[in-house]
Protein backbone atom coordinates (compact mmCIF):
# COMPACT_ATOMS: atom_id res chain seq x y z
CA UNK A 1 0.00 0.00 0.00
CA UNK A 2 1.33 3.35 -0.84
CA UNK A 3 0.12 7.00 0.02
CA UNK A 4 1.63 10.10 -1.71
CA UNK A 5 2.61 12.80 1.31
CA UNK A 6 2.20 16.12 -1.30
CA UNK A 7 3.56 19.24 -0.39
CA UNK A 8 1.52 21.89 1.66
CA UNK A 9 1.82 25.68 0.34
CA UNK A 10 0.75 28.76 2.05
CA UNK A 11 -0.73 31.07 -0.41
CA UNK A 12 -0.90 33.63 2.27
CA UNK A 13 -0.05 33.34 5.79
CA UNK A 14 -1.47 36.25 8.50
CA UNK A 15 -0.58 35.92 12.22
CA UNK A 16 -3.97 36.84 13.71
CA UNK A 17 -2.97 36.73 17.57
CA UNK A 18 -1.32 34.89 20.45
CA UNK A 19 -2.51 32.70 22.87
CA UNK A 20 -1.77 32.61 26.93
CA UNK A 21 0.20 29.45 26.02
CA UNK A 22 2.00 31.41 23.41
CA UNK A 23 1.18 29.39 20.37
CA UNK A 24 0.17 31.93 17.44
CA UNK A 25 -3.20 32.18 16.14
CA UNK A 26 -3.73 32.04 12.30
CA UNK A 27 -5.08 32.35 9.10
CA UNK A 28 -3.47 30.94 5.73
CA UNK A 29 -4.78 29.37 2.89
CA UNK A 30 -3.44 25.86 1.81
CA UNK A 31 -3.16 24.14 -1.42
CA UNK A 32 -1.02 21.12 -1.65
CA UNK A 33 1.51 20.00 -4.79
CA UNK A 34 3.07 19.98 -6.98
CA UNK A 35 5.72 17.73 -5.25
CA UNK A 36 5.60 15.12 -2.54
CA UNK A 37 7.13 12.02 -0.58
CA UNK A 38 5.66 8.85 -0.77
CA UNK A 39 4.95 6.04 1.94
CA UNK A 40 4.90 2.41 2.19
CA UNK A 41 3.26 0.16 3.90
CA UNK A 42 3.33 -3.54 4.59
CA UNK A 43 1.73 -6.03 7.17
CA UNK A 44 4.70 -6.24 9.82
CA UNK A 45 4.81 -7.34 13.08
CA UNK A 46 6.48 -4.61 14.81
CA UNK A 47 6.42 -1.33 13.73
CA UNK A 48 9.46 0.02 11.91
CA UNK A 49 10.44 3.12 9.34
CA UNK A 50 12.82 2.85 6.78
CA UNK A 51 14.08 5.95 5.11
CA UNK A 52 15.47 6.78 1.75
CA UNK A 53 15.04 9.27 -1.21
CA UNK A 54 17.37 12.77 -1.84
CA UNK A 55 16.67 13.46 1.50
CA UNK A 56 15.87 10.54 3.69
CA UNK A 57 19.53 10.67 5.51
CA UNK A 58 18.62 14.20 6.99
CA UNK A 59 16.01 12.27 8.85
CA UNK A 60 16.53 9.71 11.78
CA UNK A 61 13.99 6.38 11.87
CA UNK A 62 14.47 7.02 15.84
CA UNK A 63 11.11 6.65 17.85
CA UNK A 64 10.37 10.64 17.59
CA UNK A 65 10.11 10.52 14.24
CA UNK A 66 7.03 12.01 13.50
CA UNK A 67 5.80 9.07 11.15
CA UNK A 68 6.27 6.52 13.88
CA UNK A 69 4.59 8.92 16.38
CA UNK A 70 1.36 9.15 13.87
CA UNK A 71 1.46 5.58 14.09
CA UNK A 72 1.61 4.71 17.90
CA UNK A 73 -1.03 6.97 18.10
CA UNK A 74 -3.33 5.38 15.88
CA UNK A 75 -3.04 2.08 17.26
CA UNK A 76 -0.52 -0.32 19.08
CA UNK A 77 0.03 -2.51 16.08
CA UNK A 78 2.89 -3.64 13.73
CA UNK A 79 4.02 -2.30 9.92
CA UNK A 80 6.76 -2.17 8.35
CA UNK A 81 7.63 1.34 7.04
CA UNK A 82 9.26 3.10 3.76
CA UNK A 83 9.36 6.60 3.31
CA UNK A 84 10.69 8.05 0.28
CA UNK A 85 11.99 11.49 1.21
CA UNK A 86 11.97 14.08 -1.52
CA UNK A 87 10.43 17.27 -0.07
CA UNK A 88 13.41 19.38 1.90
CA UNK A 89 13.59 19.11 5.43
CA UNK A 90 12.75 22.32 7.36
CA UNK A 91 11.62 24.17 4.60
CA UNK A 92 8.22 25.65 5.08
CA UNK A 93 6.11 22.90 3.21
CA UNK A 94 4.90 20.57 5.73
CA UNK A 95 6.94 17.96 4.59
CA UNK A 96 6.96 15.97 8.09
CA UNK A 97 3.38 16.89 8.46
CA UNK A 98 2.46 15.28 5.88
CA UNK A 99 4.52 11.84 6.01
CA UNK A 100 2.53 11.74 9.20
CA UNK A 101 -0.79 12.05 7.65
CA UNK A 102 -0.18 10.08 4.97
CA UNK A 103 1.00 7.56 7.65
CA UNK A 104 -2.55 8.02 9.43
CA UNK A 105 -4.56 7.50 6.33
CA UNK A 106 -2.17 4.42 5.09
CA UNK A 107 -2.39 2.48 8.25
CA UNK A 108 -6.02 3.04 8.55
CA UNK A 109 -6.58 0.96 5.66
CA UNK A 110 -3.62 -1.62 6.07
CA UNK A 111 -5.11 -2.39 9.56
CA UNK A 112 -8.85 -1.86 8.88
CA UNK A 113 -9.65 0.76 11.40
CA UNK A 114 -12.50 2.22 9.02
CA UNK A 115 -11.59 5.89 11.06
CA UNK A 116 -13.20 8.59 9.15
CA UNK A 117 -11.35 11.63 8.25
CA UNK A 118 -12.58 14.16 11.34
CA UNK A 119 -11.06 11.37 13.27
CA UNK A 120 -7.76 11.06 11.82
CA UNK A 121 -7.75 15.10 12.05
CA UNK A 122 -8.55 14.90 15.75
CA UNK A 123 -5.79 12.32 16.45
CA UNK A 124 -3.46 14.31 14.44
CA UNK A 125 -3.90 17.54 16.37
CA UNK A 126 -1.52 17.19 19.13
CA UNK A 127 0.92 16.03 16.98
CA UNK A 128 1.93 18.76 14.91
CA UNK A 129 -0.54 22.17 13.79
CA UNK A 130 0.21 20.97 9.86
CA UNK A 131 -0.79 17.18 10.02
CA UNK A 132 -4.73 18.01 10.02
CA UNK A 133 -4.74 19.53 7.42
CA UNK A 134 -2.79 17.43 5.70
CA UNK A 135 -4.83 14.47 6.40
CA UNK A 136 -7.43 15.88 4.13
CA UNK A 137 -4.06 16.94 1.68
CA UNK A 138 -6.93 19.43 -0.25
CA UNK A 139 -7.37 23.28 -0.48
CA UNK A 140 -8.63 24.62 3.34
CA UNK A 141 -8.72 27.95 4.97
CA UNK A 142 -6.23 27.42 8.46
CA UNK A 143 -7.30 28.87 11.54
CA UNK A 144 -6.72 28.72 15.37
CA UNK A 145 -3.62 26.86 16.01
CA UNK A 146 -3.98 24.47 12.59
CA UNK A 147 -7.17 22.96 14.35
CA UNK A 148 -9.80 24.80 12.74
CA UNK A 149 -10.20 24.13 8.95
CA UNK A 150 -12.70 25.44 6.70
CA UNK A 151 -13.48 24.51 3.07
CA UNK A 152 -10.94 26.52 0.46
CA UNK A 153 -12.93 29.49 -2.32
CA UNK A 154 -13.44 26.93 -5.68
CA UNK A 155 -9.65 27.43 -6.67
CA UNK A 156 -9.08 27.90 -10.68
CA UNK A 157 -6.53 25.87 -12.95
CA UNK A 158 -3.36 27.31 -12.42
CA UNK A 159 0.59 26.28 -11.94
CA UNK A 160 2.87 26.88 -9.18
CA UNK A 161 5.89 26.18 -8.78
CA UNK A 162 8.17 25.26 -5.50
CA UNK A 163 11.85 26.28 -5.44
CA UNK A 164 14.19 26.35 -1.85
CA UNK A 165 17.79 27.18 -1.61
CA UNK A 166 18.14 24.21 0.22
CA UNK A 167 19.01 26.13 3.47
CA UNK A 168 16.89 24.59 6.23
CA UNK A 169 15.28 27.09 8.51
CA UNK A 170 13.72 26.45 11.65
CA UNK A 171 10.04 27.59 12.45
CA UNK A 172 10.99 28.46 16.03
CA UNK A 173 13.79 30.63 14.98
CA UNK A 174 11.10 32.40 12.54
CA UNK A 175 8.87 33.58 14.99
CA UNK A 176 11.32 34.36 17.71
CA UNK A 177 12.57 36.79 14.91
CA UNK A 178 9.34 37.91 14.46
CA UNK A 179 8.44 41.97 15.65
CA UNK A 180 4.76 42.26 17.53
CA UNK A 181 1.67 43.06 16.03
CA UNK A 182 -1.11 41.07 14.31
CA UNK A 183 -2.96 40.90 11.21
CA UNK A 184 -6.71 40.15 10.63
CA UNK A 185 -8.23 37.23 9.06
CA UNK A 186 -8.95 37.72 5.17
CA UNK A 187 -11.99 38.21 3.74
CA UNK A 188 -11.94 35.40 -0.19
CA UNK A 189 -14.44 35.57 -2.23
CA UNK A 190 -16.22 31.50 -2.41
CA UNK A 191 -14.06 31.36 -6.07
CA UNK A 192 -11.70 32.82 -8.62
CA UNK A 193 -12.25 33.03 -11.85
CA UNK A 194 -9.28 32.14 -13.12
CA UNK A 195 -5.64 32.46 -11.10
CA UNK A 196 -4.93 36.31 -12.69
CA UNK A 197 -7.74 36.86 -10.50
CA UNK A 198 -6.73 35.03 -7.47
CA UNK A 199 -3.29 35.97 -7.34
CA UNK A 200 -4.41 39.72 -7.51
CA UNK A 201 -6.53 39.16 -4.41
CA UNK A 202 -3.79 37.24 -2.71
CA UNK A 203 -1.29 39.95 -3.31
CA UNK A 204 -3.39 42.28 -1.39
CA UNK A 205 -2.82 39.73 1.49
CA UNK A 206 0.71 38.42 2.77
CA UNK A 207 3.25 36.36 4.72
CA UNK A 208 3.21 37.93 8.49
CA UNK A 209 6.65 35.29 8.46
CA UNK A 210 8.50 36.49 5.63
CA UNK A 211 10.38 39.27 6.81
CA UNK A 212 11.54 37.72 10.02
CA UNK A 213 12.57 34.81 7.60
CA UNK A 214 14.68 36.92 4.96
CA UNK A 215 16.39 38.39 8.18
CA UNK A 216 17.77 34.56 9.49
CA UNK A 217 18.15 33.78 5.52
CA UNK A 218 18.57 36.36 3.15
CA UNK A 219 19.14 34.13 0.12
CA UNK A 220 15.20 33.80 0.64
CA UNK A 221 15.09 37.66 -1.31
CA UNK A 222 17.21 35.91 -4.36
CA UNK A 223 15.17 33.11 -4.87
CA UNK A 224 12.00 36.10 -5.05
CA UNK A 225 13.31 37.74 -7.28
CA UNK A 226 14.27 34.44 -9.54
CA UNK A 227 10.48 33.51 -9.90
CA UNK A 228 9.85 37.03 -10.57
CA UNK A 229 11.96 37.11 -13.83
CA UNK A 230 9.80 34.02 -14.96
CA UNK A 231 7.18 34.56 -17.66
CA UNK A 232 4.36 34.45 -16.25
CA UNK A 233 5.14 34.58 -12.43
CA UNK A 234 1.30 36.10 -11.34
CA UNK A 235 2.64 36.09 -7.90
CA UNK A 236 5.70 35.18 -5.49
CA UNK A 237 6.08 34.56 -1.95
CA UNK A 238 7.90 32.23 1.00
CA UNK A 239 5.52 29.73 2.19
CA UNK A 240 5.49 29.19 6.05
CA UNK A 241 8.29 29.70 7.62
CA UNK A 242 11.06 29.19 4.66
CA UNK A 243 12.64 29.10 2.64
CA UNK A 244 10.52 27.27 0.36
CA UNK A 245 9.08 30.04 -1.89
CA UNK A 246 6.22 29.59 -4.70
CA UNK A 247 5.41 31.11 -7.97
CA UNK A 248 1.59 31.13 -9.12
CA UNK A 249 1.66 30.50 -13.22
CA UNK A 250 -2.09 30.53 -15.13
CA UNK A 251 -0.71 27.11 -16.54
CA UNK A 252 0.82 24.21 -15.20
CA UNK A 253 2.91 24.11 -18.31
CA UNK A 254 3.96 27.33 -17.61
CA UNK A 255 5.50 26.37 -14.12
CA UNK A 256 7.18 23.23 -15.20
CA UNK A 257 9.22 25.70 -17.63
CA UNK A 258 9.77 27.71 -14.81
CA UNK A 259 11.22 24.97 -12.90
CA UNK A 260 13.54 24.59 -15.39
CA UNK A 261 14.78 27.69 -15.37
CA UNK A 262 16.02 27.79 -11.50
CA UNK A 263 19.86 27.62 -10.44
CA UNK A 264 20.67 23.73 -10.56
CA UNK A 265 21.51 24.37 -6.66
CA UNK A 266 18.25 24.75 -5.86
CA UNK A 267 15.47 22.62 -5.10
CA UNK A 268 12.31 22.59 -7.75
CA UNK A 269 9.61 21.47 -8.60
CA UNK A 270 6.52 22.85 -10.87
CA UNK A 271 3.66 21.64 -11.78
CA UNK A 272 -0.21 21.66 -10.77
CA UNK A 273 -2.30 21.77 -7.75
CA UNK A 274 -3.07 18.53 -5.86
CA UNK A 275 -6.27 17.81 -4.74
CA UNK A 276 -7.96 20.90 -6.25
CA UNK A 277 -7.60 22.67 -9.98
CA UNK A 278 -4.91 20.95 -11.93
CA UNK A 279 -3.61 18.09 -10.40
CA UNK A 280 0.04 17.22 -10.83
CA UNK A 281 2.66 15.57 -8.92
CA UNK A 282 6.46 15.71 -9.73
CA UNK A 283 9.32 14.08 -7.52
CA UNK A 284 11.25 17.79 -7.88
CA UNK A 285 13.84 19.27 -10.60
CA UNK A 286 17.08 20.67 -9.99
CA UNK A 287 19.09 20.43 -6.62
CA UNK A 288 17.91 16.70 -6.32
Amino acid sequence: MLEHAPAKVNLYLHVTGRRADGYHLLDSLAVFGPAADTLVAEPAEALTLALDGPFGAVLSAEPDNLVLRAARALAPRGAALRLTKRLPVASGIGGGSADAAAALRLLNRLWGLGRGEADLAALAAPLGADIPVCVASRPAVMQGVGELIQPAPTLPECGLLLVNPLIPLATPAVFRARQEGFSPPAALPDSWPDAAAMAADLGRLANDLEAPALSLCPVIAEVLAALRAQPGCLLARMSGSGATCFGLFPTVSGAELAARAMPPAWWASGGGLYGGGAASLHPGIGGV
